[in-house]
């Protein structure tokens, strides 16, 4: 059976890190969102279905959804979304910490990352939880269905999954540094949604996750400290393929260890 794979903020950063790894694997279909068009390397490959989409946009997001109407989504990945930074006066000026002060923080730039990090992924998940809930349909009977077992990575013996890339910013206790304003209410208020999408949605499983500080084009410059998408893909799939609905709503590193709200 195939498997099918959705995965926003696709064209750069982790996005396209996830979309190159699921597109190598077996049997599987993978659907790369992004408002900015995909690398043409990857959307020439057979099993990679590219859609230019905005994710504020429910509008936008029916290009795919309704495209895609009546197949089952086994994944969506959800790694669409901005730093929440103030234009910078000094382009040369390579200080995240001050584009997001309490000083310098602006409503435009607070009101944007809300949309982008918190509506959006809402949008996206409520768009496509026809098709995520198509994969939670009862597999074919014992009588017919293959005498030979499953891989692990079937979707019949899965649940479906929404893994939503989240951050430790977005943790209220762990905030010991203040600062970040637009980015940290987004990825909290993200996190409260997940939370409530859990019990909102029974059979599927929806995770917050914590990439780690992951170069990902947010920011126009390296951050010190900053891992690249590839150190962070690894780990974070393990937990993706790992995680069961018990793990649903839940909060964690790419490690799998579980962050305090």
């Amino acid at each position: 059976m195939e498997r099918t794979v959705v995965v926003t903020g696709a064209s750069s950063g982790l996005g396209l890190a996830f979309l190159k790894h699921y597109a190598v694997q077996p049997l599987t279909r993978v659907i790369g969102l992004d408002i900015s068009p995909l690398p043409a390397s990857i959307q020439s490959l057979d099993n990679v279905l590219s859609y230019e989409i905005d994710v504020t946009s429910e509008e936008s997001l029916a290009k795919a959804t309704n495209d895609l109407s009546g197949r089952p989504i086994h994944l969506l990945i959800h790694s669409a979304g901005i730093r929440g930074l103030v234009p910078s006066p000094d382009p040369q000026e390579q200080n995240v910490a001050a584009l997001e002060t309490l000083k310098a923080m602006d409503r435009t730039t607070f009101l944007r990352t809300l949309e982008i990090n918190t509506w959006g992924a809402f949008a996206t998940v409520r768009s496509f939880l026809p098709s995520l809930q198509l994969a939670a349909s009862p597999s074919p009977s014992p009588a017919t269905a293959p005498s030979a077992s499953p891989s692990p990575l079937s979707p019949a013996l899965a649940p479906p999954k929404v893994i939503i890339m989240s951050s430790r910013m977005g943790s209220i206790s762990a905030n010991v540094a203040g600062g970040g304003y637009a980015y940290r209410a987004s990825k909290a208020a993200l996190n409260a949604v997940i939370k409530s999408l859990s019990i909102d949605v029974p059979g599927l499983v929806v995770l917050a996750m914590h990439p780690g500080r992951v170069e990902t084009g947010l920011v126009g410059w390296k951050e010190e400290g900053a891992i690249s998408p590839e150190e962070s893909l690894g780990a974070c799939v393990r937990v993706i393929e790992g995680v069961g609905i018990e793990g649903s709503g839940g909060f964690v590193d790419r490690f799998g260890v579980d962050i305090a709200w």
